[in-house]
């Protein structure tokens, strides 16, 4: 009988996730245009007149076999990437829509060049300003040459505001004081103490858990919106679920990546953040955008009430002298902003109880090593960002490491992020992080996986001296999902990968010893025994073995009843848009928020817009 193949651990999504396929390009265009601002102008005018006579036909022959409409909440209020003449046409034969093509820059203006990563395919592209009955937004259009005429190849279009709701910001902005002779009246610090307070009964209408990048922004965005909101966290201090990790923990992605709404970090500040600093900014974020938050803030039970359409959510606040205040509140909105994981996974083995090292723990747990541990032994379990991140602290303060890797791990150095990933779009002198990440989203998933491949291809020659050690040393690297590289593994999977800031290194140079392959059996008072019968002693054991999804913390705080009616958190549906967070979770007023900086940044307008068009009445569940 034929065994069924075991999928490559590259390969692997999170449960009920889609492992999509490559995009194909369309061929290179024999000729580029004299005039691109008349080719793209024709073909709009085309487009328009099309979607406003609804004419399907006239739709269909503007787009290439192989092409694609990607949309942010314009044509539908969800994430939704079409393919083929057929399916766009059928997705817009009702959409009213109107483009116009936006010239405000050299970036944005129809050009000739690259419609691809890496300059292969060439064709015309611009960006868009585009129109609904509700709201506006912006895209991206990218044209390529089919049968010697210029077609549509992509058009990502995505919400930026509704039309009689926007962002209080620039030559909307508040005034700030109220003048005249008025009785009562109250300065900024009463006002902001008032607002922060929910004083006399006043409520909001979306209640955030969560006080990190995701919370934040989603709060910051609100806001900008009139959308009253309050942001709880059980921490002390804003920014604490940050300063509590392990000691050495400094950001992986470079700042022109990490950029937040509204307050982008100043041009002195590191490429790489530390978490005590990045902590720092959540907390002066808070008070320079005034967003109400309340800490040491806890959930002691909610409900949801189908004739109200609100909850019920009864919080305990610890105040600063030690008593407790409960109170109940009654949002319209929740949005759970604990992170993009749900509870940390920590496997349990036989004899974990009988362990009798200095410490056994989860990465999540893990405070750093202790100083001058010289002949101390460590065994980390894990071998993505945090795993690395540990062990290499722990060679720092002279334990002898081993950790042991289960599965392959994509490594890419962070000198190939920064310089070959990211380089053209998030750099020094790069383009303004908006068109950055216009540009970013706009590439269909297909098209940005296969992108990736060859993303991927030039970091791996980047890093080869590297990989080769690896390898040589007993660890196992891969390239991905398809050799899609980091990102991808990181957007299906949620991790397998470690961005190397020196860790590496110590692997490839016996420093950091490695055991791979071996499943652990059980957990001897002094150490681990594995499948094979060898043991590894330790004096200190640390899991860093990931977190579960998502949904688990909603079942966690909110209880089966929630739990139960959303979907599974993260990964990747049959489009290659992201499952479930930040779009409608399968529970009426219920919304998952997180994700790194840069999809905070991006995804948190998405969220809010989506809120707000249901507070005003413009979207019903």
């Amino acid at each position: 009988m034929a065994t069924a193949a075991v999928l490559p651990s590259r390969e692997r999504v999170e449960p009920g996730s889609c492992n999509i396929p490559l995009g194909k390009l369309p061929t290179t265009a024999t000729s580029t245009p004299e005039n691109p601002v008349e080719v793209a102008g024709a073909v709009i005018q085309q487009l328009n007149s099309a979607l406003a006579k609804k004419d399907s036909t006239a739709l269909k022959q503007l787009f290439i076999e192989n092409s694609y409409w990607r949309d942010h909440l314009i044509v539908s209020w969800d994430f939704r990437t079409l393919k083929g003449p057929e399916a766009i046409a059928s997705f817009v034969a009702d959409a009213s829509l109107q483009f116009e093509i936006d010239s405000s820059s050299a970036m944005r203006a129809p050009h000739n060049g690259p419609i691809d990563a890496f300059g292969e395919v060439h064709g015309v592209e611009f960006f868009v300003k585009v129109e609904n009955e509700t709201g506006a937004g912006q895209g991206i259009v990218r044209l390529a040459q089919e049968g010697g005429d210029w077609k549509l190849f992509t058009i990502f279009t995505s919400l930026v505001e509704l039309k009689g709701n926007e962002e209080n910001v620039n030559h909307r902005r508040p005034a700030g004081v109220q003048h005249g002779e008025l009785q009562g009246r109250k300065n900024w610090a009463d006002r902001r103490e008032s607002a922060a307070s929910y004083e006399g009964g006043k409520e909001p209408a979306v209640l955030i858990v969560g006080a990190g990048q995701g919370g934040l922004t989603a709060a910051a965005r609100l806001k900008m919106l009139d959308v009253d909101t309050l942001v709880i966290d059980q921490e002390d201090r804003i920014g604490d679920s940050w300063r509590r990790r392990y000691h050495q923990l400094v950001l992986h992605d470079p700042v022109w990546f990490d950029h937040m709404p509204y307050l982008p970090f100043p041009s002195h500040w590191p490429i790489f953040t530390p978490k005590d600093k990045l902590a720092e900014f959540f907390e002066s974020y808070v008070k320079l955008l005034e967003l109400n938050v309340w800490t040491r803030t806890e959930i002691k039970s909610s409900s949801w009430d189908e004739q109200t359409k609100k909850w019920a959510v009864k919080l305990e606040r610890r105040k600063e002298d030690g008593t407790t205040e409960t109170r109940t509140l009654h949002p319209a909105h929740v949005i759970q902003a604990t992170g993009h994981s749900g509870k940390k996974n920590l496997p349990v083995f036989k004899g974990m109880e009988n362990f009798r090292g200095d410490r056994i723990c989860h990465s999540s747990e893990w405070p750093g090593a202790k100083e001058n541990s010289a002949g101390k032994k460590a065994v980390v379990v894990g071998s993505c960002n945090s795993g690395h991140d540990i062990a290499q602290d722990y060679f720092e303060k002279g334990y002898e490491v081993t950790m042991v890797q289960r599965s392959s791990t994509c490594v890419v150095s962070s000198n190939s992020i920064v310089n070959i990933g990211l380089k053209g779009l998030y750099e020094e002198g790069g383009p303004p992080t908006e068109d950055a990440d216009l540009y970013l989203w706009s590439i269909p998933p297909e098209l940005f996986k296969l992108q990736q491949t060859k993303v991927t291809q030039a970091t791996s020659q980047n890093d080869a001296k590297t990989i080769e050690g690896l390898e040589k040393a007993g660890f196992k690297v891969d390239r991905g999902p398809m050799d899609a590289g980091l990102l991808v593994k990181y957007l299906q999977r949620g991790g397998g990968y470690y961005i190397d800031v020196g860790a590496s290194q110590l692997i490839v140079d016996g420093k950091v010893k490695v055991k791979h392959g071996q499943e652990i059996s059980e957990v001897l008072p002094n150490g681990l025994r594995f499948a094979d019968g060898s043991e590894l002693p330790a004096d200190e054991i640390v899991f860093a073995t990931g977190y579960q999804n998502m949904r688990t913390q909603a079942r966690a705080i909110f209880g089966d009843e929630v739990a139960d009616r959303v979907e599974n958190v993260w990964g990747l549906d049959e489009e290659g848009e992201m499952r479930t967070i930040w779009r409608h979770s399968g529970h009426p007023g219920f919304w998952f928020m997180g994700g790194n900086l840069a999809l905070c940044r991006y995804y948190s307008r998405l969220l809010a817009l989506q809120i707000k068009a249901r507070v005003e009445g413009i979207v019903r569940e």
